[in-house]
């Protein structure tokens, strides 16, 4: 096997098991990957890519019912897009935005403004973290395949 080739699919590995010891991904990340098969190779790719456009609707519709200069805010409709991002964020095993879903529903219900501005700010930025983590692995893997090696499968303890 070509040296290149191993050090990027070590380098790979590597990269992978940090994004699920950083808290990045879970195990429904995995889970999702064992439905990637030759048949659709992008499958996981395509999943994310829709996830990743939910967020930027959802955080935007979270931003406008957070708006006061509309004259109040509609904790119920922030509510409402909490939990449709908690729950797309867990199907595709984006652990962190989860786990900052929860927090965020528990302020709304509270009707904490400062609470709620301050999840969405981490949500948005979390999210977009996850985003720039997950394209620099599909570019690990991207390169793998170009150089003509296989990604390898990558086990998670």
């Amino acid at each position: 096997m070509n040296a290149g080739i191993a050090q990027l699919q070590m380098q790979f590995r590597d990269y992978t098991i940090s994004l699920y010891q950083q808290g990045f991904l879970d195990d429904q990340f995995t889970e999702l990957k064992k439905l990637q098969d030759d048949g659709s190779p992008d499958f996981v790719a395509e999943v994310l890519l829709l996830f990743f456009e939910d967020c930027v609707k959802l955080i935007g519709n979270m931003a406008r019912a957070l708006d006061k200069s509309t004259g109040t805010v509609d904790f119920s409709q922030v509510g409402a897009s909490v939990h449709q991002l908690k729950g797309s964020s867990s199907s595709v095993g984006a652990k962190r935005v989860k786990g900052l879903c929860v927090t965020f529903k528990e302020y709304c219900e509270a009707q904490n403004y400062e609470g709620c501005v301050r999840c969405l700010q981490q949500v948005d930025i979390e999210y977009k973290t996850l985003k720039t983590k997950l394209q620099d692995m599909f570019n690990l893997e991207k390169q793998i395949v170009q150089a003509g090696g296989v990604v390898p499968q990558v086990d998670i303890d």
